[in-house]
Formats: C-alpha cells, structure tokens, sequence
C-alpha cells in the first residue's frame, strides 16, 4: 500500500480566470497540478480532492450550488478518487480528512492548491502538526495580490513569503519538475 497521496486542495473555477476570486497564476497552476495528479493516476497512487464550499454569510465565491464552486476541469475528479468538502480554510477543519489519510496509511504529502497564503498554508501547518510528512508543490499553487497598512503587496511577493515560510520546518517546497 503506497504511504504517499496527492492533496489537491482547492483548484476551482472561481479562482480562474472569469471567476468571482480570480488569481494570479491559476491557469499555470492549474497546469502543474494537472500533471502531477497523471502521474498519481498512473501510478494508482492515493489521490484526495478538497473543494471548498462557502457557507458563510455574505459570501462571495464558492457559493454551493455554482459552477464556481466546481473543482476546475483541469483537476477535475474521476471515478473513485475521494473529494472532501470544507467549509473552512483548513482542510482538516470539520472534515474526514484525517480519517481517510490515515485509513489509507498515508505518511507523506504531496500538496497543489489554491490560495497559496489561505487554505494551502493553513492546511499544510496542520498536516505538519499531525505528522505528516509534506511536498508542497509551489508552481502548482497560485494566489492573489494583499494589502496591509496601506501598503499593496503583490501576488507573486505573497506567493513567495508563505512557501518561503512553509519551506524547512513545515515542508518541502519544491517546483513540480523536481518532484
């Protein structure tokens, strides 16, 4: 039984381009993760799909119900490979997540998704805090520009601080062709 699974956390219509969060970099992104989950496929590795469904009020995006909210065609499931559906940033926030990495035996972690500095950094520090042993893929990541004290930061400047600050301690960062 293979220790290794692909997280896909995120990639969904809403954050490409004509969406109602475009990012910067999504069809990139969307291209890297889309190779590197062939090659899960392939294999006949584990392959777990988060998609993020927003119930808050006053929500903008990902509403239930939109073709926003669908996992972007790009990544979009097959027969058999787990979707788990959140409600948080944090993929293992009031989900099965852990549940099902762990009836699979999974050890290790190879993560692409969307939005780099939200869902993918909070749920990459929490797979750490579990246990798991993590290979986030930066080039199949994308986000979006910030801004903080008046100050607009860009996204590729976002986009490198948290994979800067995920790399070492919380995982492995690498581009998709090192893997």
């Amino acid at each position: 039984m293979p220790d290794t699974a692909l997280l896909i956390i995120d990639i969904q219509n809403d954050y490409f381009p004509g969406g109602a969060m475009e990012l910067e970099g999504a069809d990139a992104a969307g291209e890297k993760a889309s190779a590197i989950l062939r090659r899960f496929r392939e294999r006949g590795d584990p392959i777990i799909h988060v998609r993020h469904t927003s119930v808050r009020p006053g929500s903008t995006f990902f509403l239930p119900g939109t073709r926003g909210a669908e996992i972007h065609e790009s990544v979009r499931p097959q027969g058999g490979e787990t979707v788990i559906e959140k409600n948080f940033p944090n993929s293992f926030r009031n989900t099965p997540l852990r549940e099902k990495l762990d009836g699979l035996g999974v050890k290790n972690l190879v993560v692409a998704g969307m939005m780099t500095h939200m869902c993918v950094d909070a749920s990459v520090r929490h797979a750490a805090d579990l246990g798991y042993k993590i290979t986030l893929l930066g080039d199949a990541c994308a986000t979006r520009a910030q801004s903080y004290g008046g100050e607009k930061v860009p996204a590729r400047q976002v986009h490198a601080a948290f994979l800067a600050a995920l790399n070492g301690f919380y995982a492995k960062v690498v581009n998709t062709h090192e893997l």
